[in-house]
């Protein structure tokens, strides 16, 4: 006969065990897809669509374009919707994608370390004249912009980039994006060593790779040996900036984790000197570990600067030592402070053959094809087969024998891109906007070329240093966390209490000389219509408060908030 059981003990309320998933980070074992954005690079790899839109989209046209493909894996290959044209900014968070989407696309040209020939140049400028309504942005990730792309044209204009050997892959998506290089790297007098065979090599072991196509999140990469910090390497996932080591001599210190958005976090270094030949193996340590250790279970969360901030420098230096480069870095300096305040080679600069490059400034880096092709005939017509973008939406062009450079500054002029910028132009950036980005609010690229011409009627002599950068919703693409004065756009009341175009206004950001993030004064907002009032008012506030050669962003650090109201 069976034992009779006990008798239980008295009930007790039972608490719910929740099992925690962890953070969808496949090294710890967590592969199942934790979101629909993850379940969708299972289903199929982003680099397969380009077959799809080559074989079925292209011939029978955007409504045959499969949802999952149309906002989702066609960013492989450089393509987002663009905006419908007429949905106001009010919109933007209430309507369903398919009702923002607009049957166009922006498409994103690559071009990674801003190198462009001038033949590659013109080929650009005619598919923008031909395709794309006459569009073509220079982006602050040196990148080239269309818009008004239709899915039947992109085979053809795929075949036209890829003859001259420039691409759209992996220019959006969950991938390794662009690879932003010094755009004078290699010429430059005052270089501390070329980074371009690293890059290079980067981009010959990750692009088209299905081992780095289905990362957590964009990854972004900046390499540079100019000792001016010319490619924002601080806000990278990964960085590597030029170094003098005392032993080893010149090489590059490793960053990582940088990153802006709703979220912005400066990158770190790990305290690791890298000679060049290493850089590409330590490039694929990193983002190896994010593609293995990064969060997958909640999107805004899936970036590396999280992992970084979570783990800390000294433990991220170690997993990729011990698990993926399988020895030790070697300890180096940091870089030193920039040699100038300017970072975007405007101007007339001698380069280290004898030559001349010449650095000059769209507004708010709006172009069009037309101009395009028109500053690849001028290079041409001046000796020089090299141009480049910068990651300010400047151009650069290279190889200018000293006789030919007068020539070539007054002709720039002629077309509105002029070497010698008021500080206005010349510090203004402006992201995309409302115009067609489906995820802003207010318009920025019109709003900052009328704002650049008004404070130079204004304030026609102030020759500062300043950086003015408008940003059309919370993202942060145009980098407004960084500038002297960032302007991140909303929706807001004026004085008659109607619903307008502003500003949240952020004060004194900076990068390279003491970087951090800018100020935001309590309620400080401003409409569109009153911006130039607003920035004229700050700006001469601080020219009589400055201290002998203070900057603005140490400035507004210390201002009264009734300073820079």
């Amino acid at each position: 006969m069976a034992a009779t059981p006990p008798e239980p003990a008295a009930a007790t309320p039972r608490r719910k065990v929740s099992r925690h998933r962890g953070e969808g980070q496949w090294a710890a074992g967590h592969f199942t897809p934790l979101n629909g954005n993850e379940q969708t690079k299972k289903d199929d790899d982003g680099l397969n669509v380009r077959t799809r839109i080559e074989t079925i989209y292209s011939k029978r046209g955007f409504d045959s374009i499969d949802p999952g493909d149309l906002r989702g894996r066609m960013r492989w290959w450089g393509l987002y919707t663009q905006r419908r044209q007429g949905i106001d900014g009010g919109k933007t968070a209430v309507l369903e994608p398919e009702e923002l989407d607009d049957r166009y696309f922006m498409l994103r040209v690559r071009i990674d370390g801003g190198a462009l020939t001038t033949a590659q140049l013109r080929v650009v400028g005619e598919i923008s004249q031909e395709f794309a309504r006459d569009t073509a942005d220079i982006t602050d990730r040196q990148n080239v912009q269309y818009h008004w792309i239709r899915i039947e044209d992109v085979p053809e204009i795929w075949n036209r980039l890829e003859r001259v050997g420039l691409s759209t892959v992996t220019a959006c998506g969950d991938t390794p994006r662009v690879m932003i290089g010094s755009p004078v790297a290699g010429i430059a007098e005052d270089e501390i060593i070329d980074g371009t065979p690293a890059l290079e090599e980067m981009k010959r072991r990750v692009l088209n790779n299905p081992a780095y196509s289905n990362l957590p999140r964009k990854f972004k990469t900046a390499i540079s040996g100019s000792p001016v910090l010319d490619v924002v390497h601080e806000i990278n996932d990964v960085a590597f900036v030029g170094v003098e080591h005392p032993e080893h001599g010149p090489g590059f210190d490793l960053w990582v984790g940088g990153g802006l958005s709703t979220n912005p976090k400066l990158g770190v270094r790990l305290n690791a000197w890298v000679p060049i030949e290493d850089v590409p193996d330590v490039y694929e340590g990193v983002i190896s570990i994010f593609r293995d250790y990064g969060y997958r279970r909640l999107r805004n969360r899936a970036r590396l600067k999280f992992l970084v901030a979570d783990w800390g420098a000294e433990k991220f230096r170690q997993v990729l030592e011990d698990e993926y480069l399988q020895r030790k870095l070697t300890d180096g300096p940091a870089p030193a402070d920039p040699t100038s305040r300017w970072r975007d080679h405007i101007g007339v600069h001698r380069q280290r053959d004898g030559r001349y490059y010449v650095g000059f400034a769209p507004r708010v880096g709006r172009v069009d094809g037309t101009v395009l092709t028109k500053v690849a005939d001028l290079a041409e017509a001046h000796g020089s087969q090299r141009v480049r973008t910068t990651v300010e939406q400047k151009m650069i062009i290279l190889d200018v024998e000293e006789g030919q450079v007068d020539s070539l500054v007054e002709s720039l002029e002629a077309l509105d891109l002029t070497a010698r910028p008021s500080t206005f132009r010349r510090g203004t950036m402006a992201c995309t906007g409302i115009e067609f980005c489906k995820l802003a609010i207010v318009e920025t690229k019109a709003r900052g070329a009328s704002l650049i011409d008004e404070l130079e009627r204004r304030l026609p002599d102030f020759d500062e240093p300043l950086t003015i950068n408008l940003n059309g919703c919370p993202n942060a693409c145009a980098r407004i966390q960084t500038a002297d004065i960032g302007l991140k756009g909303q929706l807001m009341l004026d004085e008659s209490g109607e619903q307008v175009e502003g500003y949240q206004v952020h004060l004194g950001g900076a990068l390279g000389l003491e970087p951090g993030f800018g100020r935001k004064v309590r309620g400080l907002k401003v409409t569109a219509e009153e911006l130039p009032d607003y920035v004229e008012r700050v700006l001469t506030r601080y020219r009589a408060e400055r201290e002998d050669g203070e900057r603005f962003a140490t400035w507004a650090a210390r201002a009264s908030e009734e300073a820079l109201s």
